[in-house]
């Protein structure tokens, strides 16, 4: 794709209705509105409607009496339009979502967890329980107290008998070792 350099000339005939300026707007803009498009949202559908009201707006405020003042900004003004029409589409869509309200709960969400989330859920658990097994005394007792128990960094400093600045090394350190344990585990477990 050609990237296009946008003058006061081109505004100005895209202003008053040139049917080849119009032509060649709508083609260079439409082929990037899509690619921005693509990746936010799911379908052909909603991209078209997204972009042909981008297009209703921009030609709507670039004919309007103030217009665009800064010819060379019009790529800017077309993805600024388009990024408010992406998101007024996101809003009406959870708006038309949320009048499920007045369904029970019960018929659109499972209740409890799913098989796999408890085996997932309890394998992360063992896995978090050997790896703070390898690790050495002060390091599991750090992680246990800072990130497991919640605990006041204070009573912690004074157990240990460090400072709040020592804290916070040795929490990184012990963070370090679990990290590494951990990346090792998952090696071994992809070596199966």
């Amino acid at each position: 794709m050609q990237f296009f350099v946008f003058d006061a000339s081109y505004v100005e005939k895209l202003r008053s209705g040139d049917v080849q300026v119009e032509a060649h707007f709508v083609s260079y803009f439409s082929e990037l509105i899509r690619l921005k498009l693509r990746s936010r949202l799911s379908s052909n559908e909603a991209i078209e409607d997204v972009r042909q009201e981008t297009f209703v707006r921009v030609i709507r405020l670039l004919r309007a009496k103030d217009g665009v003042r800064q010819a060379d900004r019009l790529g800017a003004f077309v993805n600024s339009i388009c990024n408010h029409v992406l998101l007024e589409h996101y809003r009406s869509k959870s708006k038309k979502e949320s009048s499920l309200d007045d369904e029970p709960e019960a018929v659109f969400v499972q209740q409890g967890p799913t098989a796999l989330s408890v085996l997932e859920t309890e394998d992360t658990t063992k896995a978090v329980r050997k790896i703070l097994s390898q690790l050495t005394d002060r390091d599991r007792k750090l992680l246990q107290a800072v990130l497991l128990d919640e605990r006041d960094k204070d009573s912690i400093c004074a157990e240990f008998g460090i400072s709040r600045e020592y804290l916070r090394v040795l929490i990184h350190r012990a963070k370090q070792s679990f990290k590494s344990l951990y990346i090792q585990q998952l090696g071994e477990k992809d070596s199966f």
